[in-house]
């Protein structure tokens, strides 16, 4: 019997699913809410189209503190994750985390949406989010289209950062700012919170739950269909020859999650990043008794309010 319309073709709830006739029911991340004055840490945002081809935006976040000093701030870039399918940078899961960080790190943060998976497979995300930098970028002589960005950023202490998906859309986009330098901003690190990195050969105990890393491994195969599959260096540039030959900072932070079977990449990533000759700092947190992005789901728990200030302690110290 030939399949309906309405059945399900691909399920990966609690995520997403996918029906025979193509239609995609997205069934977390679909919540949006408008940038503006937070009250509650008196941070201000505002969203901005990055892109005219695409219409995509940027959402940038200023301590409400900025307004009164000279002084400009350290510049986070930041990509939000699950799965490179869901979610967006105007939820209130990533308005309120951003909120809570610009708040106690004192930086101007630009979050990041980007097309999604499966309608905009692999690449788009790296794409956009490319030109998303590039767009950040062209304000470091105080002359771009953003005034917030002219006036309070300082791209002499610009991180990257990113959850989940958006840690490994970081790695790539530090990589390619090593090889297509972009001119007055200075990339000094990278904080990865849970990246999602994978691997046809397991980590750690990565293949004790048989489910879990069917799941792992379709997600990425939906949202790049013409993968070479879980050793392609997008999704597994550790095991790239090249690693950590051209990442383009010096400074590198990864926050994993006792509990999150992706904990054991993230720990091997710092092994291999300080085997492979590369000149920098690598350190890994990792939140005992926590799960996979716990500090986005349960933000006033203690290890994610430990977490939080791991993360601003880690920008500051970029300060000159």
């Amino acid at each position: 019997m030939e399949p309906t319309a309405s059945e399900i073709r691909i399920d990966f709830a609690p995520m997403l699913r996918v029906y025979q006739d193509g239609r995609i029911e997205r069934l977390l991340g679909t919540q949006t809410v408008p940038p503006g004055l937070d009250p509650k840490t008196n941070v201000e945002s505002k969203d901005v189209v990055y892109s005219q081809e695409t219409a995509q935006c940027v959402r940038i976040y200023v301590p409400g503190t900025v307004f009164t000093s000279a002084q400009k701030l350290p510049l986070l870039v930041y990509f939000h994750g699950r799965g490179f399918c869901i979610e967006t940078a105007f939820s209130p899961t990533y308005r309120n985390y951003l909120n809570a960080l610009v708040s106690e790190a004192k930086i101007v943060a630009v979050s990041v949406d980007y097309r999604r998976a499966p309608e905009h497979p692999i690449p788009a995300a790296y794409d956009d989010s490319w030109t998303a930098l590039k767009w950040v970028a062209s304000h470091y002589d105080g002359n771009g289209p953003e005034q917030w960005l002219n006036r309070y950023a300082d791209f002499e202490n610009v991180y990257l950062s990113g959850d989940s998906a958006g840690a490994n859309i970081a790695h790539h986009i530090a990589i390619k700012t090593s090889k297509e330098k972009l001119d007055g901003m200075n990339l000094v690190g990278m904080i990865l919170s849970h990246p999602y990195f994978w691997g046809k050969e397991p980590v750690g105990d990565e293949d004790k739950n048989p489910a879990v890393w069917a799941e792992i491994e379709g997600i990425w195969r939906l949202a790049s269909p013409t993968t070479s599959g879980s050793d392609d260096p997008l999704i597994n540039p550790i095991d790239d020859q090249s690693f950590g030959r051209f990442l383009g900072c010096k400074r590198v932070l990864i926050c994993v999650a006792e509990n999150d079977i992706l904990k054991y990449r993230g720990w091997y990533y710092c092994e291999k990043l300080k085997n492979s000759g590369w000149d920098g700092e690598v350190e890994v947190v990792e939140a005992e008794g926590e799960d996979h992005v716990f500090h986005l789901s349960k933000p006033c728990c203690s290890n994610a309010v430990a977490k939080l200030k791991k993360v601003a302690e880690f920008m500051n110290q970029g300060k000159a």
